[in-house]
């Protein structure tokens, strides 16, 4: 059994949108293998600068963030947990995806609100939780340098993450911090992921993900929603 230092759970779309999004991140989490970057008509940036925050998960919408497994339980009931988990849960078809600013990144977002989405990723993070390991003072830290609200800072005392349940926004991450670049970045990027979002995106399972030593997550298991 391959031992990975933490683990996700994202929804990591298939297709012409997952080929898209990962060649343009340089990551295929599904294979686990870099892959060449994409030319980009307009984009004077390094693609592989820009995109390299991101890079290291692959092409994803996060359900339950990056954790580490408690003491006293293993890989093997995570996976067990999980596969229950996904035989409750309906599979979700979101509305089409915009490509966005996020603050100074850019990412890939439903067009409008989305119920059952968010209902889907509040299950997976309390149902999934008995697993994780609570995060140490460091990454606490680095959490609150935000600048958390009050609720926010309950939630991560709670689930480990400030920004989940109704602070949850559903996004496939496409760059890191871009600040003033954001806007002619994404100019020259929505012709590369345009022709991807044609096809309604659905997510019809939960990819449990592993982050290996050199700090990549791989898609380890894949599990159908079947509820």
């Amino acid at each position: 059994m391959t031992a990975f230092r933490r683990f996700a759970l994202f929804a990591v779309p298939e297709g012409d949108l997952y080929r898209a999004g990962a060649s343009w991140l340089g990551w295929d989490s599904v294979n686990g293998k870099s892959l060449p970057h994409p030319r980009i008509a307009g984009l004077d940036l390094p693609i592989d600068r820009i995109t390299a925050r991101a890079r290291k998960y692959g092409f994803h919408g996060t359900l339950k963030p990056p954790f580490r497994l408690r003491h006293g339980t293993t890989q093997s009931d995570l996976e067990a947990a999980t596969s229950r988990l996904s035989s409750n849960l309906a599979p979700v078809v979101l509305p089409p995806l915009d490509l966005r600013r996020m603050g100074g990144f850019l990412a890939l977002v439903p067009s409008s609100d989305c119920p059952p989405l968010s209902a889907l990723a509040a299950a997976v993070v309390t149902g999934l939780d008995r697993y994780r390991e609570a995060p140490g003072e460091a990454e606490l830290a680095r959490r609150r340098k935000a600048g958390l609200s009050e609720r926010q800072e309950a939630m991560l005392a709670q689930w480990g993450y400030p920004y989940v349940l109704e602070e949850f926004r559903f996004h496939l991450t496409l760059t890191g911090w871009l600040g003033a670049d954001t806007d002619r970045v994404a100019q020259s990027l929505q012709a590369h992921v345009a022709p991807a979002l044609r096809r309604p995106f659905a997510i019809d399972s939960l990819c449990l993900m592993g982050e290996d030593e050199a700090g990549h997550f791989h898609v380890h298991r894949r599990f159908a929603l079947t509820g």
